[in-house]
């Protein structure tokens, strides 16, 4: 179990949704408050975590950032504010961490759909992988992740999947 802390940690902190700075383009989504939920085979193991080492996550996550929210049934839920500058990314890569020193690259968008390669370069995290998500209206998108590399050198091979729904035009949750 405590062979298996370390890359369940650093792969949690990289499935959960992170809100960086945005540039402009025409309008694809619809900013406000949005639900996204994660569901993976990783975050089915986070029930066997004893607490006290759950404790030790949370706060590994908070060092970068994050409050970890409700796992629920190897699914994460959270809430993002998206603002008007984010809703006009041509891309939104704004739906991936790019905390653990991960990167954006080829990025390309064709009318409601969109692709990326994830490139993760930090002494812990090094692999690559792909983003997919298609916006099936301006309040809802749905989309995966791989993701293959060495998680302080040990292999991992995790697959997510990612859906979003608008909440509300206010971000004051």
């Amino acid at each position: 179990m405590q062979k298996l802390l370390a890359p369940l940690s650093l792969l949690l902190l990289f499935l959960l949704p992170e809100v960086p700075e945005a540039n402009s383009a025409e309008a694809h989504v619809r900013p406000g408050l949005w639900e996204i939920t994660t569901t993976s085979t990783l975050l089915a193991l986070v029930p066997q975590i004893p607490p006290d080492q759950m404790l030790n996550l949370t706060n590994l996550a908070k060092q970068y950032g994050l409050d970890i929210p409700q796992i629920q049934d190897g699914a994460v839920t959270s809430r993002i504010c998206i603002t008007r500058q984010m809703a006009e990314q041509e891309i939104p890569s704004y739906f991936h961490a790019p905390q653990l020193g991960c990167s954006v690259k080829n990025a390309v968008r064709e009318k409601n759909s969109y692709k990326m390669d994830l490139v993760c370069a930090d002494s812990a995290l090094k692999g690559n992988g792909r983003a997919e998500g298609t916006f099936a209206t301006p309040e809802t998108f749905s989309g995966w992740t791989i993701f293959n590399g060495r998680l302080h050198n040990t292999p991992v091979s995790e697959n997510a999947d990612t859906s979003g729904r608008w909440v509300n035009a206010s971000c004051g949750q």
